[in-house]
C-alpha cells in the first residue's frame, strides 16, 4: 500500500478517502480564485476601452463582466476587495503562481468532484489541529510530482502516479484533451491504461496516447482491452 493511501484512509477510512488531499490542496482556492483576478475591476476609462478591443474576445468578456461586478458593489465591498488585493500584490511570484494553479485546477473539476472535495475539507477542519499538522506534513512529504497531481481531482489524483508517465512531455495544449479522455474511463479502466502505460516503453508513450485519443469514448473500454491482451 503506497503512502498517500495509507495517509489518505487514516483520514477519511478508505470508503470515504480520494478526495482527501482535495482538502490540503484547496483549503484557500475560493479566496484564491478571486485573489486571481487581479488589481480590483473598475468601469473602463476611454483609453483602456481602445486598448480592451486589441484582446482576445473571452478576455474582453471576463474585464467587462468584473467591471460590472464591480460597478454592482457597495463601499464596503470595494474596499474589502481592495484589501485583498493589495495582500496578493504582497504575496511573491511563486506564492501567486501556486494560487492560480489552484484556482485554475479547482474550475477544471466537475460539480461532483467539487462537492467532495468540499465534503473532505469540512472533515479536515473538523480534525484536532495536531492530526491536521501531521498529515500536513505527511503530505508535504510527498513527491512533488504526486502533490500536484491531487490538482486534477479526487479521481485521477488517486492514479496520477501510475499515469504521470502518459502526460509527461506533453505540450500544454494537449493536456486539456488527454485530461478529458482520463477523465471519461472508469477507475477500473484507468488502471487498465495504467498498466499499458508502465510497460510501454517511453519512446512508444506517444503512440499509446494517440491511440487512446484516436478511439471514440464509447470504444475505448474496448481498446484497453485489446491492448493488454496483445
Amino acid at each position: 500500500m503506497s503512502r498517500a493511501t495509507v495517509l489518505r484512509d487514516s483520514l477519511f477510512g478508505a470508503g470515504f478517502g480520494r478526495a482527501g488531499w482535495r482538502a490540503l490542496g484547496f483549503g484557500a482556492a475560493v479566496l484564491a480564485g478571486v485573489l486571481a483576478l487581479g488589481a480590483p475591476a473598475r468601469a473602463l476609462p476611454p483609453e483602456l476601452e481602445r486598448s480592451l478591443a486589441r484582446l482576445p474576445a473571452p478576455v474582453q468578456a471576463r474585464i467587462r463582466a468584473n467591471g460590472a461586478r464591480w460597478d454592482g458593489w457597495s463601499e464596503a465591498q470595494r474596499r474589502e476587495f481592495a484589501q485583498r488585493a493589495a495582500q496578493w500584490n504582497q504575496l511573491d511570484a511563486a506564492e501567486r503562481g501556486g494560487r492560480r494553479e489552484r484556482y485554475l485546477a479547482w474550475q477544471a473539476l466537475g460539480a461532483d468532484e467539487r462537492a467532495q472535495a468540499q465534503a473532505a475539507a469540512a472533515r479536515y477542519a473538523a480534525l484536532p489541529p495536531e492530526q491536521r499538522q501531521a498529515l500536513r506534513s505527511q503530505f508535504d512529504a510527498l513527491d512533488r510530482s504526486e502533490r500536484r497531481g491531487w490538482l486534477l481531482g479526487p479521481a485521477l489524483g488517486a492514479d496520477y502516479p501510475a499515469l504521470q508517465p502518459l502526460l509527461a512531455q506533453l505540450p500544454q495544449e494537449q493536456h486539456a484533451t488527454l485530461l478529458a479522455a482520463l477523465r471519461g474511463l472508469s477507475a477500473a479502466q484507468r488502471k487498465d491504461l495504467a498498466v499499458l502505460v508502465q510497460r510501454t516503453p517511453p519512446q512508444e508513450r506517444e503512440r499509446l496516447r494517440a491511440g487512446l485519443l484516436a478511439t471514440p469514448a464509447a470504444q475505448r473500454g474496448t481498446w484497453l482491452h485489446d491492448a493488454l491482451a496483445r
